[in-house]
Formats: C-alpha cells, sequence, structure tokens
C-alpha cells in the first residue's frame, strides 16, 4: 500500500514565522478599522487546536470585541466563542443562519486557500458579504513565495498547478497534491475573485513581506454603503 506523507502545518519555526506575519497583519488591521466600533466578528475556519501560537490568533488579539462567533468544518468547543457552527463556509445559509452568525466584522485567516477550486473559493467570499455587516478580511499565502509554507517545499509550487500536484502525489503528499485541500492564490488571483463583488464591496489587498518577498496578502474588504 502506497504510504501517505501528512506534513504538520506548523512546526515550532514555521508557527514562529506565521505568528509573526499575523501579527503584523493584526497591526494593520487595527490601523484600517477603528476596532473600538466593532461589536461582534465572525471567525471562519477556527481551529479546535490551541497548541499553536498561531492558532486563532486573530481572535485572541482582537479580545476587545464584545461578541466573536465561529464558523468551522470542526466542533469548536471553545467557549470564547458564543456562537458556533460546525459548517463549510462555501455551502448554503439559510436567512436564519445568517441572522444568528452575522457580525460587524468576518475574518477569514489562511483559509481560501483550502476551500478547493475557484467556484468553491468565489462562493466562499460570497457568503463572507452575506455574513458582514461592515467589514470583511482575507488572508492568504502568496503563491510566488519561495518557500511553499504547508508543505515546506521551495520553488515546485511555481509549476503549472497540474505538474506541481504530480510532484506532490511522487513525493507521497497525497493530502496536499488534491485541489479541494490546497489551492494557493496569487495576487491577481485574489483580486479577480473579490473584483467579481465590485458592487457591493470597496477592497484593498496589502502585500506582507518576510525575506524581501511578499510571502502573505491581507484583503480588508468594506460592505458598500454601511
Amino acid at each position: 500500500m502506497k504510504k501517505k506523507l501528512y506534513i504538520q502545518f506548523e512546526s515550532n519555526y514555521f508557527d514562529k514565522i506565521i505568528n509573526q506575519k499575523r501579527i503584523e497583519m493584526i497591526k494593520l488591521i487595527k490601523k484600517k478599522i477603528k476596532i473600538s466600533s466593532i461589536n461582534d466578528l465572525l471567525d471562519i475556519g477556527t481551529t479546535e487546536d490551541v497548541s499553536a501560537k498561531s492558532s486563532n490568533i486573530f481572535c485572541k488579539m482582537l479580545n476587545i470585541i464584545p461578541t466573536h462567533k465561529s464558523i468551522s468544518n470542526q466542533k469548536i468547543t471553545n467557549t470564547r466563542f458564543k456562537v458556533r457552527k460546525k459548517k463549510s463556509i462555501t455551502s448554503s445559509f439559510s436567512q436564519k443562519e445568517i441572522n444568528l452568525l452575522k457580525s460587524d466584522l468576518v475574518i477569514s485567516s489562511a483559509t481560501i486557500e483550502h476551500v478547493g477550486s475557484f467556484k468553491n473559493q468565489v462562493k466562499k467570499v460570497k457568503n463572507m458579504i452575506n455574513l458582514s455587516k461592515r467589514y470583511f478580511i482575507i488572508t492568504t499565502p502568496n503563491n510566488h513565495y519561495p518557500i511553499e509554507f504547508h508543505t515546506k517545499l521551495p520553488l515546485i509550487h511555481w509549476f503549472p498547478k497540474k505538474i506541481y500536484r504530480k510532484i506532490l502525489l511522487f513525493l507521497n503528499m497525497d493530502y496536499f497534491a488534491n485541489e479541494k485541500n490546497l489551492n494557493l492564490l496569487s495576487k491577481k488571483e485574489l483580486d479577480n475573485i473579490l473584483s467579481i463583488f465590485n458592487k457591493k464591496i470597496e477592497y484593498r489587498i496589502y502585500e506582507i513581506k518576510f525575506l524581501f518577498f511578499v510571502s502573505n496578502f491581507l484583503a480588508i474588504c468594506k460592505i458598500k454603503n454601511k
């Protein structure tokens, strides 16, 4: 039987880098959004694992916001989140669910690359718009950064996606070779997704750098007329 190789998303070293970059993004968010005016925060893709310092760090560092809510495909037991919904963000939401979960600020930290196809990524953003009263934020790693932070491998993710996935299969990294588990974005691809909703949102994509290269993107989006 072919042995499958699963690599932990965060070793101690990589967790330190990820944590540092997320703190940098949170500081930028605080400069662009008046956090004291935010009454509730909805976290998309919450993790139950709290062993890594970077786990749910946006919620930890935005704890002045009175009410935190969560949507995750995991069962979340953390009582920080007053409302917890076990559901995929690419699913359809009833009006009752939207009314329950809708928040001033919706955050998706490093999850859009894990929802699968371009169509699913668009559906995710559409749902975030419906679930947001005022703002929503998307962070994602840059597909053009020299090291791919999930596999910890350099450069091979620059090949066309079909070739890249074949290489991962050859290396027994079946999990990351599957588009539904990892579909990295460039700045242009992220912009293409957000621009679909130009009539509903205003947005700006910020670049976060690590070792002189852009490692992450931070999209701060505002619902129009809000």
